[in-house]
């Protein structure tokens, strides 16, 4: 059984953290953090898929072949993204500074960046503000790594839990960022989890995927996919269980729901915090042939800006959500699909429902969490989608984002 706890990204044992100001961000806040693990550790990642991969997200791949990351290091404020061969020299030696302030070889460190794209890292600002942090790792550091690695965020996103494992009390935690460029695949923003569970890398490795399959990559913004996204998972042991080492045992499944809780909470607390968002929407399509045509379907609604701007306005034209689901590739029959928002039955069989109340859809609308199912009535799958609407604040904060 789950139960959720305090203590954040430092509440599984063997871990401290710890976020100082180095000046790269103009606010004054921290910008530069670090999240260890004082004992060896299995570790896992994914990436973004964006083909102009930041210097930290190329760093960091190779890395985490080897299986052994300890320390994650992070900045705010510059995303290291699309600036050569100086880009890569830096992300190298964020790493390899912060393996030197901590005994570590270079491929123990991960590298994340996050921030304005083209723009070179000061870097020694970073390298002092890195062997600062280095410093005062603690495991009080929680709360500063989290403004550290905040960007637009207007809240700092985070989570923690404890399960049993094999007989032994286990905690996993979980910290992300993001609020804008926020769609799939992988990740979608930063996520950093730690878990003093005792996993196999290779098992690791496959839980991860399959919990960010059904977590990060089932939200959006606002369709853009960053070029710095990344989610980790460091397990250090250090609960003393039985190692998970396979994917067909109890043990297995217990540790993945873990992590899956963990993803799914921190992915809707991006959503939450979409730029500008006024309403968290859900959008759930049923009935459909395969998981990855439902997918299809609730992602082109979810990222619809004539379906995210009618939820907005608080504008009833649900004509736009079977519009986006009939142009999103998956298959569907009008005479076949069903609509309901909010718990509201809007269409029936492709048509809008007899009785249908217009004034009972305003007031669902109005709502600041809002569920809409669409069945297609043509199979048993299912999936969910979770997103904002768009506002005139979206466009506010984006057209001014670097002035």
């Amino acid at each position: 059984m789950l139960t959720k706890i305090t203590g954040g990204i430092t509440a599984p044992q063997g871990f401290t953290a710890a976020g100082v100001h180095a000046g790269i961000k103009k606010n004054g806040q921290e910008d530069v953090g670090i999240i260890y693990s004082t004992v060896p550790a299995a570790a896992a990642a994914q990436f973004t898929t964006n083909k102009m991969a930041a210097a930290p997200v190329l760093v960091s791949r190779q890395a985490i072949t080897q299986g052994k990351t300890r320390a994650i290091v992070i900045n705010s404020g510059c995303a290291n993204a699309c600036t050569g061969d100086q880009g890569l020299t830096d992300a190298r030696t964020m790493a390899h500074t912060t393996a030197t302030a901590l005994n570590l070889d270079d491929c123990e460190v991960l590298v994340a960046s996050t921030g304005v794209i083209g723009v070179n890292l000061p870097m020694a600002k970073v390298i002092a503000g890195i062997n600062q942090a280095a410093g005062s790792l603690s495991e009080a550091g929680h709360e500063p790594l989290l403004a550290a690695i905040m960007t637009t965020d207007t809240f700092a996103k985070a989570c923690a839990y404890q399960f049993t494992l094999n007989g032994k009390l286990c905690k996993i935690a979980g910290i992300a960022k993001g609020a804008g460029m926020i769609h799939p695949n992988m990740a979608t923003m930063l996520s950093f989890i730690t878990t003093d569970a005792a996993i196999a890398p290779l098992i690791l490795t496959q839980a991860l995927s399959q919990a960010v399959e059904l977590s990060f990559n089932m939200i959006t913004v606002d369709g853009d996919t960053s070029t710095n996204d990344m989610v980790a998972v460091i397990a250090n042991g250090e609960a003393g269980n039985a190692p998970v080492t396979t994917t067909d045992s109890q043990s297995y499944q217990e540790f993945f729901t873990a992590l899956k809780t963990v993803c799914t909470e921190l992915a809707q607390l991006i959503v939450r915090d979409g730029e500008g968002a006024t309403k968290f929407l859900e959008i759930n399509v049923t009935g459909a042939v395969s998981f990855a045509e439902a997918k299809c379907a609730a992602m082109a609604i979810a990222k619809s800006p004539l379906v995210k701007t009618a939820f907005f306005g608080q504008d009833p034209n649900w004509g736009r959500i079977l519009c986006a689901a009939g142009y999103s590739g998956a298959r569907s029959q009008p005479d076949k699909t069903s609509l309901v928002i909010g718990g509201l039955t809007i269409v029936v069989n492709g048509q809008g429902a007899v009785g249908f109340d217009t004034e009972k859809l305003k007031a669902v609308m109005a709502a600041k969490d809002i569920a809409v199912t669409l069945d297609l009535g043509l199979g048993t799958a299912a999936a969910t989608v979770w997103t904002c609407d768009f506002s005139y604040e979206y466009v506010k904060i984006n057209g001014e984002y670097t002035t």
